[in-house]
């Protein structure tokens, strides 16, 4: 077990839910859920706008994780700014949500605001997008932010967690 505090991308809770369906693995999303009531598994509003597009399992799933879905600050929206004139091609025009830039910000903001404590606690982005040369994915822009991005399998690794 560690301190990380993970925020994550809707491709990583979608796939997950996709392979590992809730109703059929419900130990995955129990651990998932006591992270995120500790504050260690976040992810943008973004995120949950989303998700809530479809009405399945994840959607009523992600409804009752209220603590995990951050409000955006203004910093937040600074910072997408910034990404999105930085890498514009981040999103794309045509979704009504994007939350990848979402994603980004909060983990940038969250990596700024570190308090110092005797225990390092790392921010780290879960997202099932890779890092393919310089295709502008969250990988991609999280490497040039200096923030660490794993997919949802290493997260499980990371915490020592065994199904």
């Amino acid at each position: 077990m560690t301190n990380n505090v993970y925020i994550v991308d809707t491709s990583s809770l979608v796939k997950l839910n996709r392979n590992n369906p809730i109703d059929v693995f419900p130990s995955i999303w129990e651990r998932l859920k006591l992270l995120s009531d500790n504050n260690r598994l976040i992810a943008p509003k973004e995120v949950f706008n989303e998700i809530k597009q479809n009405d399945d399992m994840l959607s009523k799933w992600a409804k009752q994780q209220k603590k995990m879905f951050k409000e955006p600050t203004q910093k937040q929206i600074t910072i997408v700014q910034e990404i999105l004139k930085d890498y514009p091609a981040l999103i794309d025009a045509e979704r009504k949500y994007d939350a990848d830039p979402w994603v980004v910000a909060l983990a940038i903001e969250m990596s700024s605001n570190q308090q110092t404590t005797l225990v390092t606690i790392k921010r780290i982005v879960v997202t099932e997008e890779k890092l393919r040369g310089n295709q502008i994915k969250i990988p991609f822009v999280c490497n040039q932010k200096s923030i660490e991005a794993i997919d949802v399998v290493e997260l499980f690794r990371t915490e020592g967690w065994k199904f």
